[in-house]
């Protein structure tokens, strides 16, 4: 090999080494950061606030150092592409109460794949992909990504489930305001009681942070959104929402959240069973009653008969153990309670839950199991929006709360609720949730139809 090819062998390698290292270096860089800043949090020297606005200002200054020496632009490293992909086993059984009711299995999936854009100016875009099934002319479920393994391998669905732009106009050390419009993740902070978790609404949405301390952290959510647009009709149906909520870190192991809030529902009337998805069961609908005393619906459209303009509460305390067997690091244990009230309503009005989880699951070797009980009466809350997996089983159709015989998620159900979860990996994370419920108001001459429901999940993010 001559000089010349011995010169020209280093310069390639050089500039392949170079070239594998401005690759490799983001993600090695983002590693040791996050894992650092993770202990630091563990010991309770950072409270997760503080472990945020690193993380944002170490991306930041990386980001900007990386494109003046790589020379990309600016949207390479501004451009994340996220998701996750769930597998599940679910199945449900019921007693034998003198009715025909059959127990059933089923396999399902659900699949999301978002991409988000940071600009200059502290603006993002974001847009999402979701699975999902058909609820006839409207599209997908709004409060369900999950897709059934069924009718031989036909092709399956992807729905637009997130598409907003975000402005953060307001963004230093004492306090911060954010601006999102479109369709976008939930802005309140509500556990399922409230909203499913694949509940992602239309609108406009505000959210204001106030540091008022080192421990305290001063939050207000606002939302409107948009829930029927009716053509040749002024009386679209519209939600919304304020919610304050108090964060605080009292000790390096003593943390608690508070919430109180009130959202509303203006347009009820055109809340009718074909005017949007009727997935949920629950809320008394207009009826009538026939000479025989059997309830049927009041039109082929019959839609909830009261309003609805809750007023919610929430409390949480979270106890960090320094150690406990079988877990890395510090060891979470959060008791909880939620309550709901709605004025509105002349009758089963209110809902609340309460319960306990030790751990928490997420990163490699972690886990958590807890318990709650929950009871949701039936215009408590729009049943459309609440928890789609929290339902029990109608016996017969004479019931205001649900004109259908058959399981019905949404209002009138309480229950118990255990959940263990363990993730194996970072990426992976594997759990079991069992539902035991029943009806709050069974119909005339039945009982409560008490009702297993069993999900084992195994979840994979990126």
């Amino acid at each position: 090999m001559t000089k010349q090819m011995k010169t020209m062998r280093k310069i390639a390698l050089a500039t392949g080494g170079t070239v594998a290292w401005l690759a490799l270096s983001p993600a090695i860089q983002a590693q040791s950061s996050d894992a650092l800043i993770d202990k630091l949090v563990d010991k309770g020297i950072l409270t997760v606030k503080e472990a945020k606005d690193l993380r944002d200002e170490t991306d930041k200054d990386f980001n900007a150092a990386y494109a003046v020496k790589s020379g990309m632009p600016d949207w390479v490293s501004n451009f994340k592409i996220n998701g996750d992909m769930r597998g599940r086993y679910e199945g449900f059984s019921y007693p034998d109460n003198g009715v025909n009711i059959v127990d059933r299995n089923r396999w399902r999936y659900r699949a999301r794949l978002g991409f988000v854009a940071n600009i200059k100016d502290n603006f993002e875009v974001g847009l999402r992909l979701t699975s999902g099934e058909p609820t006839g002319t409207f599209g997908g479920d709004p409060i369900s990504s999950n897709a059934s393994m069924t009718s031989n391998g036909t092709k399956k669905f992807v729905f637009l489930d997130l598409a907003y732009g975000k402005w953060k106009s307001v963004d230093n050390s004492l306090w911060n305001a954010t601006t999102t419009f479109g369709k976008m993740e939930n802005p309140f902070v509500y556990s399922d009681m409230v909203f499913d978790s694949d509940y992602t609404p239309e609108g406009v949405a505000q959210q204001f942070a106030l540091n008022v301390s080192d421990q305290h952290s001063l939050k207000l959510n606002l939302g409107g959104f948009v829930m029927t647009e009716l053509a040749g009709s002024v009386s679209d149906a519209y939600m919304g929402g304020a919610q304050l909520r108090l964060d605080s870190k009292w000790t390096p192991k003593i943390s608690t959240s508070a919430g109180l809030g009130v959202l509303g529902i203006s347009g009820v009337d055109e809340l009718g069973t074909t005017v949007v998805p009727d997935q949920n069961k629950g809320n008394i609908r207009a009826y009538t009653v026939d000479a025989a005393g059997i309830y049927k619906p009041l039109g082929s459209n019959p839609a909830p008969i009261y309003d609805f303009n809750p007023i919610t509460a929430d409390l949480s305390t979270t106890y960090l153990l320094e150690s406990f067997s079988l877990y890395p690091g510090a060891f979470p244990v959060k008791v909880f309670a939620d309550y709901i009230v709605n004025p509105a309503a002349d009758d089963n009005d209110q809902g609340y839950q309460f319960g306990i989880t030790f751990g928490k699951a997420g990163k490699k070797g972690t886990w958590d199991v807890g318990y709650r009980w929950k009871s949701l009466e039936a215009n408590a809350w729009y049943e459309e929006v609440v928890d789609s997996d929290f339902g029990a089983f109608y016996q017969n159709s004479n019931n205001p709360s649900n004109l259908k015989a058959g399981y019905g998620a949404g209002t009138n159900v309480r229950g118990h609720i255990l959940k263990a979860t363990y993730s194996p990996y970072d990426a992976l994370t594997l759990g079991v949730t069992y539902y035991l419920t029943e009806l709050v108001d069974a119909a005339p001459n039945t009982d409560r139809s008490p009702t297993g429901r069993l999900q084992l999940d195994a979840v994979l993010k990126f």
